[in-house]
């Protein structure tokens, strides 16, 4: 008989586990063996909480979502101006925890299955429209509602696309340096000073 009060351990013990798991094969290229392996327990018991690989790698993705949610509500609550709150969701974007080469991997990974898989594809335009939503919105605050659309769009290809660097690369820019790039790019499309 199981525990009482083990299963929210245990499933988070996996979906660390999937998340480190993908990061040291820089893939999806694991097994649910292996992922059972790290958490301690065995791969019957994985199966028995979520089903099978795609299962669990989704329910890591959904863990790295909320964590980045997260990041961007703790961010926005000490910004008041619409040009604090866009850099408060860039910094929440490249927030440390997001930027650990496990958590990169797993997002090169997620951007992948997203083209094969429904349900990861779901995710990924949900989390795309919300970073979007939120950028637009502040973005509108200054200047008009078709330049905000563009400048969000840029913004946001531009966070995708250093994950893809940086996973892809040996030699990418940092995570300050890629925050304070990102920034540039919104200060040149707004022609705003910087505030620090």
């Amino acid at each position: 008989m199981p525990k009482l009060g083990m299963e929210p351990i245990r499933r988070k013990a996996l979906i660390d586990a999937t998340i480190h798991e993908i990061g040291r094969a820089g893939s999806l290229d694991v097994t649910v063996s292996q992922i059972a392996k790290r958490a301690g327990m065995s791969s019957g018991l994985a199966h028995h909480y979520f089903g099978g690989k795609e299962q669990i790698f989704l329910a890591a993705m959904r863990h790295i979502l909320t964590t980045f949610g997260n990041n961007v509500r703790r961010e926005l609550a000490n910004a008041s101006t619409p040009y604090e709150r866009l850099e408060a969701i860039v910094a929440a974007s490249f927030d440390q925890q997001n930027f650990e080469p496990e958590v990169v991997a797993a997002w090169l990974s997620f951007y992948v299955q997203a083209q094969n898989s429904d349900d990861a594809n779901r995710l990924l335009r949900i989390y795309a429209r919300r970073l979007n939503s939120n950028l637009v919105f502040n973005l509108k605050a200054m200047t008009s509602t078709k330049k905000a659309e563009h400048i969000a769009q840029g913004a946001a290809s531009m966070i995708d696309g250093f994950y893809i660097r940086h996973a892809l690369q040996d030699r990418t820019p940092g995570r300050l340096e890629t925050m304070a790039m990102v920034m540039e790019y919104l200060r040149l499309r707004l022609a705003v000073r910087s505030t620090s």
